[in-house]
């Protein structure tokens, strides 16, 4: 028995949904978003409540009836609500700024980082004096900002030693000892 696939879905006022088949889309004051669903599940929507349901009860079954109820639901939060990520930039020298969608981040690395980043999300990011610099993405779409930040994140992997690099805001490392002098 699926806990999360058998909680139901309310939708706010001011977000529409609509089924066709086995698509579904929501609109809301944050933009649209549409979704397709596997076409062994059901979709049921009847005043302001969507619910999900599983024509058997197959292990693949279970696993996609929990999934697509979960990503239903952060379409309708991301169209109301919206998500954001905060990235830090740890390091001497690590710099972030932007224009527009372009996001220029300094890394280390003998050349600046240029990202081209997706119309959907907005991005902002801010440098105080004596702190590492910080990245703000925000988007109505859950998936594509977790993509894009990852993407961020892998252009310099924190490492175990000094702890420098790419990180989620409030993320803990795992901090390794480095070598003992010899005697």
């Amino acid at each position: 028995m699926s806990r999360i696939g058998n909680n139901p879905i309310t939708v706010p006022s001011g977000v529409e949904v609509s089924i066709q088949g086995n698509v579904v889309s929501v609109k809301g004051p944050k933009g649209e978003l549409t979704q397709e669903v596997d076409e062994k599940l059901g979709l049921e929507y009847a005043e302001n409540v969507l619910t999900v349901t599983r024509s058997n009860d197959e292990k693949d079954m279970r696993a996609k009836h929990g999934l697509y109820r979960a990503l239903i639901q952060n379409m309708v939060v991301g169209v109301t609500e919206g998500f954001s990520v905060q990235l830090q930039m740890v390091g001497v020298g690590y710099r972030a700024a932007n224009q527009g969608q372009q996001l220029n981040l300094s890394l280390g690395y003998s050349h600046p980082i240029i990202l081209e980043l997706p119309k959907e999300i907005k991005v902002e990011a801010e440098t105080k004096k004596g702190e590492a610099p910080l990245v703000t993405l925000s988007s109505h779409d859950k998936q594509l900002l977790g993509m894009v930040a990852a993407k961020i994140r892998t252009l310099r992997k924190v490492e175990p030693y000094k702890g420098k690099g790419v990180r989620f805001l409030g993320e803990q490392i795992r901090r390794k000892a480095g070598k003992t002098a010899a005697k």
